[in-house]
């Protein structure tokens, strides 16, 4: 029942809604208008069916989100990091400075209250997320940093690839790597596998390799890609990787302890990587049914998995898409570009 005032009207009772029925009715209008004049069948709660985030100064060429999935963080070229809202009208609310190179590639811990960073600075950067201020800044590499990842689980590690021919580990909490790992050619693209105790790693030599944490060997190879490796992602359940290369494949792998030699179980293309070498990332959804990567057609690329078709071919950019990304609870997909914009647009469940 609304609430009523009761007033005095001789000797009967008027019954005259109060301020606060009167409010409830309007909103309760107004959301119905909203429901009436919404032709496209919405399928998550961004503010519209595509948002368009413009602040950049440059290429865009990493972006994520955040693990509780209200806000992402962006990065490239203008060596700053943006941290933004997802919902409402994604204002931008956080600015992060301190690399001096273009940033190539950041991610979440877990727990979302750290991000890590590497740029063309030769660095890696911890960075604590509620206050945007950097705790670490790890020198070790030689040469540009193209990639950084966390583990999944347990103490926080990261691990990063350079052009300087290495991978390196390091804990979070310390200054120096704990680890090196001498790959002989320039890495492009590198992370955990599921439990950390290997590490996965791609670059120009066309091979992936699968590194022992604790003795620092190669475990295996996995060959199949004829060009450089841009980027890679492991499926939510570590069974499984997805690689991305400039022979113009998209490649899922399986990387269980005992599966096959043979590793390769799908391979997907339409996509596009040209003359401007971007280090194109890809990205799988957190039911493993769909993977998406950047193309250099300016287009945002979605696959379906079991039957590897191409399901969205999304236009918008204007400049090569970079790097995307799957929201952890909505159907959302993130892209970056060189365009310097980043769009959020929602998909199909």
């Amino acid at each position: 029942m609304p609430e009523m005032d009761m007033k005095r009207k001789g000797d009967e009772y008027a019954v005259v809604p109060s301020k606060k029925t009167r409010h409830e009715i309007t909103v309760v209008g107004t959301r119905e208008k909203a429901v009436v004049t919404s032709t496209v069948p919405r399928t998550s709660n961004l503010y519209a069916p595509i948002m368009l985030l413009e602040g950049h100064q440059g290429e865009v060429f990493t972006s994520k989100f955040h693990p509780e999935g209200k806000h992402l963080a962006s990065a490239g070229f203008d060596r700053q990091i943006f941290l933004w809202n997802v919902y409402g009208q994604c204002e931008n609310v956080m600015v992060m400075k301190g690399h001096t190179g273009a940033i190539m590639e950041l991610c979440f811990s877990p727990d979302g209250s750290h991000m890590f960073t590497c740029a063309t600075d030769n660095t890696v950067a911890v960075w604590d997320v509620p206050t945007g201020t950097r705790i670490k800044k790890l020198k070790g590499h030689a040469n540009f940093v193209n990639s950084v990842s966390g583990a999944r689980r347990g103490p926080e590690l990261l691990v990063s690839a350079s052009d300087d021919n290495t991978i390196k580990l390091w804990d979070a909490r310390k200054r120096n790597p704990i680890a090196s790992f001498d790959s002989s050619y320039p890495v492009t693209s590198v992370l955990f596998n599921d439990t950390a105790e290997k590490i996965i790693s791609g670059g120009v030599d066309n091979v992936i390799k699968v590194w022992d944490v604790r003795n620092t060997q190669i475990a295996y190879k996995i060959k199949g890609h004829t060009d450089t490796i841009t980027g890679m992602s492991l499926s939510y359940d570590g069974s499984y990787l997805l690689s991305n290369s400039m022979d113009g494949t998209l490649r899922i792998w399986d990387v269980r302890p005992f599966a096959p030699s043979e590793r390769c179980v799908k391979l997907m293309s339409g996509h596009q990587h040209n003359f401007e070498k971007n280090l194109l990332r890809c990205a799988w959804s957190h039911d493993g049914s769909k993977v998406a990567a950047g193309s250099a057609d300016r287009h945002v690329f979605v696959w379906d998995t079991t039957s590897r078709r191409v399901l969205y071919r999304l236009p918008g950019h204007h400049g090569a898409v970079n790097d995307v990304d799957f929201h952890p609870r909505e159907p959302i997909l993130l892209s970056a570009s060189s365009d310097k914009l980043l769009y959020l647009g929602e998909i199909d469940h």
